[in-house]
């Protein structure tokens, strides 16, 4: 595992070692041990799994405020996505600034965003596949979103967008009078 510096800070990439051999290949995907630096007194205490059939379809941008944010570490099983975080905490020197990286079964990468950080992915293949470990339990009254196309953001999306939830389409725009979220 090693960890390039993302423009965001908290935001890690980490690259999943594989171990090949005659019967196939072998990949730690979260070790306690491992994390422990970018967990701090945080556990992994839940495991979603998404699957997006269409490429070009956008989800998010997804977070939760506190006491429920949570660090999310994002990895792709199948196909390729890209994936973004925007920092949205009160007082970060990147305060609305965006980092994205593609994740794909390929490269092994795992995305590691910081709770304040809204979270979402663009499809690149068809029926890709991602696995994401939590920090905090999925609550829906302290869920928030940002739009995807938010003008304050200018996140490029590297494929036109085909497909949006109901949800993701009216997040609100980000108002002037936004200063983050506390964490």
């Amino acid at each position: 595992m090693k960890p390039p510096s993302p423009t965001i800070e908290g935001v890690s990439l980490v690259e999943i070692n594989l171990f090949q051999d005659l019967r196939g290949s072998f990949s730690r995907l979260f070790c306690e041990n491992d994390f422990s630096s970018l967990l701090g007194t945080r556990k992994i205490i839940q495991i979603n799994r998404s699957l997006t059939v269409a490429p070009g379809t956008v989800r998010g941008m997804h977070f939760q405020y506190p006491p429920h944010a949570e660090t999310k570490f994002i990895s792709c099983n199948k196909g390729r996505v890209w994936d973004v975080a925007v920092d949205l905490r009160l007082g970060s020197p990147t305060f609305l600034q965006w980092h994205a990286e593609e994740l794909s079964s390929q490269n092994r990468r795992m995305l590691i965003i910081p709770e304040g950080c809204a979270h979402g992915f663009q499809t690149l293949d068809p029926d890709s596949e991602l696995l994401y470990f939590h920090t905090n339990f999925y609550t829906p009254e302290a869920e928030g979103g940002v739009l995807y196309d938010d003008p304050q953001l200018g996140i490029t999306w590297p494929l036109p967008i085909t497909n949006l939830s109901d949800r993701d389409q009216n997040y609100p725009l980000i108002s002037q009078g936004f200063n983050g979220i506390r964490i």
